[in-house]
């Protein structure tokens, strides 16, 4: 599996920087350094990017994978668990893996209502998310404390999979979630106030590649299933039987899915 590792990132690469269905083709080196974004801009593009993937995720991978008997756990990661990650720890590895990149990016997922207290929103962050809970609309405020650039995005119970998984957990502090509630807020962070072509193109493209370290962490964990009946990884989904994508096949559902947004917006900066 980890041969694939090295076939897909560069592929994800060329097709978010060229016209193949992502983003468009980078500026020359001096007009790529002008400042032609504002930080709002650039978070709402790749809150956009990660609602669509969470969502194909949620509802194609867990939810279409649980009819089919796959497992998700929280534990996913230990010896004697196998199963995928849920759509939370997916959120997770994928902030995990652009924490590791050089883009000054920041990610995580927090709630008023967390399984994790070290989740729950406090101070400012608990105030503007009740704002957000009335009216879904995005938060946008300079954080003082790190000095850092943050945006929130409200975060909904998109799929039954979510409900029935927050309802029924063991540390639950609230059981009675329901399709379309605002279970929390994806938080967004950067250094800078306006971001260069290039620097835009950097966060969305580190974004990106965070989708493929989890998703083929996930696929590594069914090749060393035991026990588990492990199902076929091709061009199949979940609602087909058994199966689940390569990376190749889920990426490109993900870019067909959400690349319009982006590319206006990068296209009407050049």
């Amino acid at each position: 599996m980890k041969a694939i590792t090295k076939i897909i990132v560069p592929v994800l690469s060329i097709c978010v920087l060229n016209s193949c269905g992502g983003v468009p083709e980078e500026k020359t080196a001096s007009a790529g350094e002008e400042k032609v974004f504002a930080v709002e801009e650039v978070l709402e593009m790749v809150a956009k990017e990660n609602d669509v993937t969470r969502t194909l995720y949620t509802k194609a991978i867990v939810g279409g994978g649980k009819k089919q008997g796959m497992k998700f756990d929280e534990d996913w990661r230990k010896d004697d668990v196998e199963a995928g990650p849920l759509p939370a720890l997916f959120l997770r590895g994928v902030a995990t893996s652009i924490k590791k990149s050089p883009v000054p990016l920041g990610l995580y997922l927090g709630s008023d209502f967390p399984i994790n207290a070290a989740n729950k929103f406090v101070g400012k962050q608990a105030n503007l998310f009740e704002t957000i809970k009335k009216d879904q609309k995005p938060q946008f405020f300079y954080d003082d404390d790190q000095k850092l650039h943050t945006a929130m995005f409200a975060d909904l119970a998109s799929a039954g999979a979510c409900v029935t998984c927050h309802n029924d957990h063991p540390q639950t502090s609230k059981s009675d979630w329901k399709l379309g509630d605002v279970m929390g807020a994806t938080t967004w962070q950067y250094p800078k106030d306006s971001l260069t072509y290039k620097e835009t193109v950097a966060v969305l493209n580190s974004y990106a590649k965070g989708t493929v370290d989890i998703y083929m962490e996930y696929l590594d964990e069914i090749e060393a299933f035991k026990e588990s009946e492990k199902p076929e990884i091709g061009d199949k989904w979940p609602a087909d039987g058994k199966y689940l994508p390569t990376p190749e096949v889920f990426l490109d559902s993900v870019r067909k899915l959400s690349s319009y947004e982006t590319m206006k917006h990068l296209v009407a900066a050049k």
